[in-house]
Parts: structure tokens; C-alpha cells; sequence
């Protein structure tokens, strides 16, 4: 029997392997990859997600997927509080989130109850990681918005100068930049390097390892990464590199407590 005719016995579950016109759900959304590569084409962008990659979409954005031959994908729903920061949010590949899935699909659960079950091990994953560690002031002005927004995507798009985030935008880098002062208190770089360092921090907590966490968030090396945390942090890199982890949650709480003193 050809791989075409077995896909289509449950034909419900043949967009798992073989995609999917533009729609868009009610729902906040993942779509995982659990093997092969997915071509998606989401809120008119093409991106490409590889084995264990994953993408995060809020409720009505519209998607279009095709798949190579040998894929399998995943797209569960959401509860309707595990928003994304960003309307198209790219987290690469988290660990955690690899785990739940490849559990669900063992399991195959098929009551309200089951299904219940995994969606709610799925929110906390992906609520803890949208969690900041660096708190950041979204400016209010549109223009300025839309390109703080897109900075938090991850990536989505590939990564963008701030020339070409005002030209998309409609408008100057120099004026982005007086709006970001005016509304956030912080450069443009600077609160693009927060914003990349809070996707990082996303990562670690999904159980990605430092490479990982640096790549998905946008820092051209591990290193830089490194550098940024100590820049924004005060750690040392030695207390970092062993558990970059619970050297962030430990400072986080040390300056709560200084805050709350």
C-alpha cells in the first residue's frame, strides 16, 4: 500500500503529514515538527521549520503549511490564556516542549478529559517560558509597537536592522528611536537586547542548552549571549556557564527582595 492511501485512513489526521491551506483558528496555537521540515507561509511571511522546531501563534492568524514527504507535524490548541507574546512568536527547539508532545502522541489521548490533561502540561511549559526576566515597557505609539513587536518574535523573518524595521514600519529610524526613548525609557538597541535576552531565558527554561537558547533568540554566538547576561545582570560569566539557569532565577529573586525591602 503507498504512503498516500495509508495517510488517508484517518483523513482528519492527514494534515499532519501533508499540510494545509491558509486558515486561521480561535485558539492560540503550536505547531511542532516532529520530523522532516514544514514550509509555512504565516500572516503573508515564509519561514521554514526544521525536526523539533516550533512556533507559537495567537488566536486568528492566518497560516498555510506544506510538508516534505517524510514529515510529521503537530498542531495542538491552546488554552485561551497561553497567548504569545508576540503574534507570531518562533521558539525554535525546546526540549520540554519535545517531550509532551512525542508523550501525546504515544498516548493518543481521545476524551475531553485526557485531552485536558496534556493541554494543561503543554500551557505551563510555554507560560513559564513567557515569563520575563528582564521587564521591558512596550511603547504605545503604533509605529514604534510593531517594531517592538517584531523584535520579540525571535527571529521570524530573519533578523532585521533597525533600518529595515522603520522602513517597514513607515517610517525613520531616528524617530523609532526618540519614540523608544520617550516610551520605554531605553534605546532601541537596548531594549532589543533585553527582549532577545528574555527569548534566551524562554529557551533555558524549556531545557534548551546555552548554543541553543543563544541561536533562537538571535545572538550570533554563545558568547555574545554570555556577554549580554553579564552586561544586564552584574553575574560573572563563571556563574553563569555551570547553571545559567539558577544563576538568573537567583539574581532574579535577590533583586525582587532589594525591591521589595
Amino acid at each position: 500500500m503507498l504512503r498516500a492511501d495509508l495517510l488517508s485512513v484517518v483523513a482528519e489526521n492527514a494534515v499532519r503529514f501533508l499540510g494545509h491551506d491558509t486558515h486561521a483558528h480561535e485558539e492560540p496555537h503550536l505547531i511542532h515538527v516532529v520530523s522532516g521540515t514544514a514550509d509555512l507561509v504565516v500572516a503573508g511571511r515564509e519561514m521554514r521549520l526544521g525536526p523539533r522546531e516550533n512556533l507559537w501563534l495567537a488566536p486568528r492568524v492566518p497560516h498555510s503549511a506544506r510538508y516534505s514527504e517524510e514529515s510529521v507535524v503537530f498542531g495542538p490548541f491552546l488554552s485561551p490564556h497561553t497567548i504569545p507574546q508576540a503574534r507570531v512568536q518562533l521558539l525554535g527547539i525546546v526540549p520540554e516542549l519535545s517531550r509532551i508532545v512525542a508523550t501525546i502522541l504515544g498516548a493518543g489521548p481521545r476524551t475531553s478529559a485526557e485531552v485536558h490533561r496534556f493541554r494543561v502540561a503543554l500551557d505551563e511549559v510555554l507560560n513559564a517560558m513567557r515569563q520575563e526576566c528582564f521587564p521591558l515597557v512596550e511603547p504605545t505609539h503604533p509605529a514604534a509597537r510593531w517594531v517592538a513587536r517584531e523584535s520579540i518574535a525571535g527571529g521570524v523573518g530573519g533578523p532585521a536592522t533597525l533600518e529595515a524595521l522603520a522602513a517597514r514600519a513607515g517610517t525613520s529610524p531616528r524617530h523609532i528611536q526618540r519614540l523608544f526613548r520617550e516610551e520605554t525609557g531605553l534605546s532601541f538597541r537596548s531594549w532589543r537586547a533585553r527582549a532577545r535576552l528574555n527569548v534566551a531565558v524562554a529557551q533555558l527554561r524549556g531545557g534548551a542548552p546555552l548554543a541553543a537558547a543563544a541561536r533562537t533568540a538571535g545572538f550570533a554566538t554563545r558568547p555574545g549571549m554570555l556577554n549580554a547576561l553579564c552586561r544586564e545582570t552584574g553575574l560573572a560569566r563563571e556563574e553563569l556557564v555551570p547553571d545559567p539557569l539558577g544563576a538568573l532565577e537567583r539574581w532574579a529573586a535577590a533583586r525582587m527582595g532589594t525591591l521589595g525591602a
